[in-house]
């Protein structure tokens, strides 16, 4: 179909919401109906939505070539991301058998402090999070065993999770190896390390907002019914894990490399090798326990790494609270998230084929009339995404798309663009029950989300904090004369400043 053809066949607004009215429909229903969304009754939705989204192309006289074409455009997009879950799932099996993460709980427990408990939180939880560059793999491990100390201090569990939450998505946000740092930039057009230079303009305050807040409420928080024994912990630990200094030179190494500037996926390969090889070097014990104990350590060895990498281990200890902490899935537990991703990019695919999208994003420009409001207007987007389509990175992808025309044809450089899909499409997708991310944190710190919304400072504050820098016009990044001309970018925008 030709341009002018496709302009006499532009959606009514009515037909590019639609298809999201009745996503949030099946979503609700969902809620409602499952136990487990995320297993497979949200990818379904998202599916049929996707359908109804395919009947309204169809009406529009968009051939299913065009359909499939956009589809699969926005599968390929999405695929480091997929490849990144798979490797962050077995990187945290391996770390896990190594005794990596269980000796950061150990020796953590050492430098907390119950009136700088949550501020610790969020340090730690930030500084593991930035390590892994998976705010789900930290708080499923060193954010469970956090939770736990914080309620026997007397701390409200749903504020210990909002600072774990802060902490974690902290690292979600910065981290190189994080999926969705690498999502926005080439969403926007940017390159990843220049993207998370730039964050730093907004990240950098908001973080500071967030330590003083918790550090206000740890040092006025009343202590007189704390009854946990850290020597137990400690105990169980030590009695189950080879607990050496040693071990810190996995993340470490992976640190260092990451300040290099490797790709994500090799850095995430050497790190998962990295948590084998001292696995079977520092804890032979758990590599018996784990594969059955034939005799022979080499098979031994090679059965408890490739089980961490791809499927369950639960290891066992004298303490019932810590064996909550020592539990992975690998590779497989990743799966039913690189399910959704698929089904949210078919659905996303199908409704950029019929120009839903950006009929929506139309409707939203009007009200874009300087730099202040269309950076108000990604992130109203990137927040209507995470409710409707259950995805942070459906909510990353879908605005990137959107919005991104826009930003050039004002002179505005990509990286604007992508922070505020970050900070506005990643962080607040953990505050939505519905959403793939709060669904999912809710369910392993066992704290419902919207008990935890109002203490996730790091998360609320990023989005006002992106909007409040763009109105003040600070540090807004734009081509100058020779860079326009470089580029070919025509300004055809009539954006104030």
């Amino acid at each position: 179909m030709s341009q002018a053809q496709e302009d006499l066949n532009k959606p009514a607004l009515w037909q590019a919401f639609l298809p999201i009215i009745f996503l949030i429909t099946l979503l609700s229903m969902n809620v409602w109906f499952f136990e487990d969304t995320l297993a497979g009754a949200n990818q379904i939705a998202l599916l049929l939505s996707a359908a109804v989204a395919g009947l309204i192309c169809h009406r529009l006289k968009r051939s299913w070539t065009t359909i499939q074409g956009r589809v699969l455009k926005n599968i390929s997009s999405a695929m480091p991301s997929m490849l990144i879950l798979l490797l962050i799932g077995s990187l945290a099996g391996t770390w896990m058998i190594s005794g990596v993460v269980p000796a950061m709980i150990f020796y953590g427990l050492d430098i907390i402090s119950p009136k700088l408990f949550l501020f610790s939180a969020v340090v730690v939880s930030a500084i593991v999070s930035v390590a892994t560059g998976s705010s789900w793999s930290t708080v499923a491990t060193i954010g469970v065993a956090l939770l736990g100390i914080g309620k026997t201090l007397g701390f409200s569990e749903a504020v210990v999770a909002g600072a774990i939450i802060s902490g974690a998505y902290f690292g979600d946000k910065m981290s190189p190896l994080s999926d969705t740092t690498n999502l926005a930039p080439a969403m926007a057009g940017t390159d990843i390390f220049t993207h998370i230079r730039y964050m730093m303009y907004t990240t950098v305050p908001t973080m500071t907002l967030t330590l003083i807040i918790f550090l206000i409420m740890g040092i006025t928080h009343d202590f007189t019914q704390i009854t946990i024994n850290v020597d137990d912990v400690k105990t169980a630990i030590d009695g189950t894990f080879n607990t050496t200094p040693l071990l810190f030179i996995v993340p470490i190494t992976l640190l260092i490399i990451i300040i290099r500037k490797m790709p994500a996926l090799p850095a995430l390969f050497i790190g998962t090798m990295l948590g084998a090889l001292f696995a079977v070097i520092f804890q032979p014990q758990i590599i018996q326990s784990v594969s059955g104990e034939s005799g022979i350590y080499l098979k031994d060895a090679y059965i408890a790494v490739m089980q961490s990498m791809f499927g369950d281990i639960s290891l066992t200890t004298s303490d019932a609270a810590v064996n909550e902490l020592l539990h992975t899935s690998g590779m497989s537990g990743m799966l039913d998230t690189i399910w959704l991703i698929l089904s949210a990019m078919v659905f996303g695919g199908v409704m950029e084929a019929g120009g839903l999208l950006k009929r929506i994003t139309s409707e939203i420009l009007k009200f874009a009339h300087s730099t202040g409001s269309l950076v108000f207007s990604t992130v109203s987007s990137c927040i209507f995404f995470n409710f409707t389509a259950s995805d942070q990175y459906l909510a990353i992808v879908v605005p990137g798309r959107m919005f991104s025309q826009t930003y050039r044809e004002n002179g505005l450089k990509p990286e604007l663009l992508s922070r505020t899909l970050e900070d506005s499409g990643t962080v607040v997708s953990v505050l939505i029950p519905w959403n793939t991310c709060g669904a999912t944190q809710s369910r392993v710190l066992g704290v419902p989300t919207l008990a935890y919304l109002p203490y996730a400072f790091f998360n609320l504050i990023s989005p006002v904090m992106t909007v409040l820098v763009a109105y003040l016009n600070f540090k807004i990044r734009r081509y100058t004369s020779d860079e326009l001309q470089k580029e070919g970018i025509e300004l055809t925008g009539k954006l104030k400043r």
